[in-house]
């Protein structure tokens, strides 16, 4: 047993330090083999940060979008820790698979910098807590990327653009100003009230008379972050609320329940929203009745909650890496139809989204997109359907347990949001080796 206990441990020293004469690259598979596909992009991310800023190669299409890291003593360290296979390679071997990239439909993008990333939340030190996990902060705190959390105060000085944030992200948030449309079932819970009074206080803080213009205000402040050259995610009811916020002139259309703000809706609010101001959705209508829980026609309302069902399966599609590298980007995989997953928007009605916007998988034989992308300005944005990939019908309270992620370490709906979190790393042109 001594004896085998020592042969391991010599195995793994031969590996960690195997002379760069023999290896220059480290191939990190991202196809069946691959032991963590959530944690490599980690690795990937840790090669980019300073003051290592090691060069490192997306490679779309190959073996389900492998990645190729410099080989160095310390990033193999790291692999290893992380629990990241990876296959050491040649420069020979990695012209071999340049050449088998050339020939088909893959590309290899040169992945420039580990981008900075913001994630929208309520400050840390208030006493209010969201009753539900966000699947991105998971994602990220689990592949040891990492972020900054910043909410309303901070967008609206600028913070996004003034600390250089590359990519921000978004989750079950309500722009709207109706606190999540939870009012029918939860309004004399705790955390709900805790969450009004937060609300209120941080939009009377701002100065604005309403919690609707405050958050409208912020969705603009956001829209402009993009404009400007901003990476935005957005997964759950932020997208929704997001383009339903814009569409209100800045909050100027009352679209809240008197019984959420104290003053009427306006009665002509149809004829008054203006699509043109709005990211992905137009001429939706709006579910304003406070009791149902459901925002608008952007939503699919009447989802199978049999996970079992596969009703809510998406397929992802497919583009031409080399012409469209930044959708080919974001659908990465190892799979072509991912499980499907609820949340307050599950998934986009195809009658709401503009045709400027791209659909990167949808639920076959329904009218309904999953997961979408678009340009914007000098930015993009990408809205995925759902709240949770590994936790199908997500609920609200303090019973939910949050997804433990070690056990989900090959799930395809988190190599999405990943491939989103690594995505701005490629912003400039790919180049050649």
């Amino acid at each position: 047993m001594k004896s085998l206990t020592v042969l391991i441990i010599l195995t793994m020293l031969t590996l960690i330090f195997t002379s760069s004469v023999f290896a220059q690259w480290l191939l990190i598979p991202m196809d069946g083999k691959q032991t963590n596909h959530l944690k490599a992009y980690g690795l990937t991310y840790w090669t980019l940060q300073t003051p290592r800023e090691y060069r490192a190669w997306w490679l779309l299409n190959y073996r389900c979008g492998s990645f190729l890291l410099v080989d160095q003593q310390e990033v193999r360290q790291r692999a290893l820790a992380m629990g990241v296979y990876f296959e050491p390679i040649s420069d020979a071997d990695w012209g071999a698979i340049k050449q088998e990239i050339d020939n088909s439909n893959m590309d290899a993008i040169l992945l420039e910098k580990a981008p900075k990333v913001a994630v929208y939340a309520p400050p840390e030190d208030s006493p209010y807590r969201d009753p539900w996990d966000d699947a991105v902060k998971l994602a990220l705190n689990y592949a040891e990327i990492p972020y900054t959390t910043l909410w309303d105060k901070e967008v609206l000085a600028g913070e996004l653009e003034t600390k250089g944030y590359d990519w921000l992200h978004l989750h079950h948030e309500d722009f709207t100003g109706q606190y999540g449309k939870f009012y029918g079932v939860y309004k004399n819970a705790v955390w709900y009230q805790q969450r009004v009074r937060l609300f209120e206080q941080a939009s009377a803080e701002a100065g604005y008379d309403s919690v609707a213009k405050h958050k409208a205000a912020v969705a603009l402040a956001v829209q402009d972050y993009v404009v400007r050259g901003g990476f935005m995610f957005a997964m759950c009811s932020a997208p929704e609320t997001l383009d339903i916020a814009l569409s209100t002139k800045s909050g100027e259309v009352d679209i809240v329940a008197p019984e959420l703000d104290g003053t009427p809706i306006d009665p002509n609010y149809r004829s008054k929203l203006d699509f043109k101001r709005t990211f992905a959705f137009e001429n939706f209508t709006l579910q304003t009745n406070p009791n149902v829980y459901e925002f608008s026609s952007i939503d699919n309302p009447e989802p199978s909650l049999n996970p079992l069902a596969g009703e809510e399966d998406f397929v992802l599609f497919e583009f031409a890496a080399k012409h469209d590298p930044i959708p080919t980007m974001l659908t990465q995989n190892h799979v072509g139809k991912v499980r499907g997953f609820l949340g307050q928007t599950t998934s986009f009605n195809k009658k709401t989204i503009r045709d400027t916007v791209t659909i990167l998988g949808d639920i076959e034989g329904s009218n309904y997109a999953k997961y979408i992308h678009g340009k914007l300005g000098k930015g993009t944005f990408t809205f995925l359907g759902g709240h949770d990939p590994e936790d199908y019908r997500h609920t609200v309270g303090e019973g939910d347990v949050p997804t433990d992620l070690d056990l989900h370490k090959d799930s395809p709906g988190y190599r999405l949001i990943l491939n989103n979190v690594l995505f701005p790393a490629a912003r400039k042109k790919p180049q050649k080796t």
